[in-house]
C-alpha cells in the first residue's frame, strides 16, 4: 500500500429527481436527499484512494457519521470533498464535506476498510448457501 495522509477526493451530481428526498424515499419533499448526499460523500473517499491500492483490494465504508446542515433544491449542483486524515491499519478515516452553489450543507466523518475485493466477494455470496 502506498497510502499517506492528506489524500484528496472529489464528487460531484446534480440535485435532481432520482437523488430526491421524494424519490428515494428518505422524505416526502422534493430536495437533495441524505442518502444521496451519504453516497457522494463516499464515492469522493472511495475513489480518492483507489489509485494507492494493490491490484485486486477496493475499499468499503463501515462507518458515516454526517450532520445534513441545509437543504438543496432540484437542480443545483452538489459537491462532496473527503480528506484522508488517519490510516490505522486497514482503516482509513476521512473527514467529509458536500457543499451546493450556495454553501456547505453537509459534515462530517466517514471510515472505509482496505479489503480483498475477491476475499470479501466469496465470503459475502457465501451467505446464500446458508440461507
Amino acid at each position: 500500500m502506498n497510502m499517506e495522509i492528506g489524500i484528496r477526493g472529489q464528487a460531484e451530481t446534480m440535485a435532481a429527481k432520482e437523488n430526491s428526498a421524494k424519490e428515494m424515499g428518505s422524505g416526502s419533499l422534493a430536495v437533495f436527499a441524505t442518502p444521496a448526499m451519504v453516497a457522494l460523500m463516499e464515492k469522493a473517499a472511495c475513489e480518492s484512494v483507489q489509485p494507492h491500492l494493490k491490484d485486486g483490494e477496493t475499499t468499503v465504508g463501515t462507518l458515516m457519521q454526517i450532520e445534513h446542515i441545509n437543504a438543496t433544491p432540484m437542480g443545483m449542483t452538489v459537491k462532496a470533498e473527503s480528506l484522508l486524515e488517519e490510516i490505522d491499519g486497514r482503516k482509513l478515516i476521512f473527514s467529509v464535506q458536500a457543499f451546493d452553489e450556495s454553501g456547505l450543507i453537509g459534515k462530517g466523518r466517514h471510515e472505509r476498510f482496505i479489503i480483498s475485493a475477491e476475499r470479501f466477494m466469496e465470503k459475502t455470496n457465501g451467505k446464500l448457501n446458508k440461507a
